[in-house]
């Protein structure tokens, strides 16, 4: 009988991965911010057919609502740099926004505007599941 060579038949570590589950959505750890949702794919969809930064401002607008649990929401300059968003360019997507009829706003000289988020004027654009 000849000798078997184990290390012959081993599989290399680069074979067929073990696990065949598909990858995880990444997911926030402890402590991190999230955007929370559901957030209507018509209204988003809405937001980013605007111009400039208003997709951005929407996208602060719906995490200061999942953070309040609240459709009336101050507009957080703070978030607004966090997405790169200068205090101008947002109060310019804020204006497209409300022009579009996705918000409406309360504005107070010296202080934060208050938003509140509605739903979109025109429902037609309603998409499919990805």
């Amino acid at each position: 009988m000849r000798n078997l060579d184990i290390q012959r038949l081993r599989l290399a570590s680069t074979s067929v991965p073990s696990d065949r589950r598909k990858p995880r959505v990444p997911r926030h750890r402890r402590g991190e911010l999230f955007l929370r949702g559901p957030i209507p794919w018509n209204w988003l969809a809405a937001a980013a057919r605007l111009p400039g930064r208003a997709l951005a401002v929407a996208v602060v607008l719906w995490f200061e609502a999942g953070v309040k649990g609240a459709a009336v929401v101050a507009l957080s300059q703070k978030r607004l740099r966090d997405l790169g968003v200068k205090r101008h360019a947002g109060y310019r997507g804020l204006t497209s926004l409300e022009e579009s009829g996705l918000v409406s706003v309360q504005r107070h000289p010296g202080r934060l505007s208050v938003v509140t988020l509605r739903e979109p004027v025109d429902s037609s654009a309603r998409g499919g599941a990805a």
